[in-house]
């Protein structure tokens, strides 16, 4: 009898008040928003960055494997000009390497890296895509060279302001830049740290490439 009063007066209102808090804390967890990623590829095929071509191209796979089958890819190859060879979903890599393999092969008339061309149209999608609810980000992929035409190439004098304006429409914007010398990749961090924050800035030669897709998977939630 002195039992069933002990349960019915002390340890049943103590369950009944235990499984009140739980209710009220589940209540107040928020469940995480989904924000699909538009992820922008740009690889360089040229000729001095064809000794990597391959591992480069396997890393382009590899990055996209990372994202939600809802999220979206495009890929443009780089040399003295820069055109879209993919866009679709992140998940279709036999059509992302068939892509990129037609439309890598060498060409000795070819001369020059558009990397400055290539980044103003990538920011071009990102800035449309942000517009349909995009989380963007930019993977630069080769050796960072500026060579051939002036007009085409990165001018580091306006880059790094052409970004920080970029931020203004886009604050989530992740840049990655994998596969440079580690000289060319210090310049890159010198430039930009101070317009974009340390986690959305990956930088890898091509010994550091695995802990960079790490952390670009972290930069754009995944």
């Amino acid at each position: 009898m002195f039992k069933k009063a002990l349960i019915l007066g002390v340890i049943l209102p103590l369950v009944v008040y235990l499984g009140k808090l739980v209710l009220v804390a589940v209540s107040k967890i928020q469940p995480t928003e989904f924000k699909p990623v538009f992820a922008i590829f740009l690889l360089d095929i040229s000729a001095s960055s064809r000794g990597l071509l391959e591992e480069e191209q396997e890393c382009v796979i590899r990055m996209a494997k990372k994202l939600d089958s809802d999220d979206h890819a495009k890929i443009y190859v780089v040399t003295q000009d820069t055109y879209e060879v993919f866009d679709g979903g992140p998940h279709k890599a036999s059509a992302m390497r068939t892509a990129m393999v037609k439309n890598s092969e060498f060409d000795s008339q070819a001369y020059g890296t558009a990397y400055g061309l290539a980044i103003k149209k990538a920011v071009g999608d990102a800035l449309r895509y942000k517009a349909e609810g995009y989380t963007p980000a930019i993977i630069v992929l080769g050796d960072l060279e500026n060579e051939g035409a002036i007009d085409k190439q990165i001018n580091w004098n306006t880059f790094p302001k052409n970004i920080q304006n970029t931020l203004k429409y886009i604050p989530e914007l992740s840049l990655t830049f994998l596969y440079a010398d580690p000289k060319k990749l210090d310049d890159v961090k010198q430039n930009l740290v101070p317009v974009l924050k340390e986690d959305k800035l990956i930088i890898a030669s091509e010994e550091n490439v695995e802990l960079a897709l790490r952390k670009f998977s972290k930069a754009v939630g995944r």
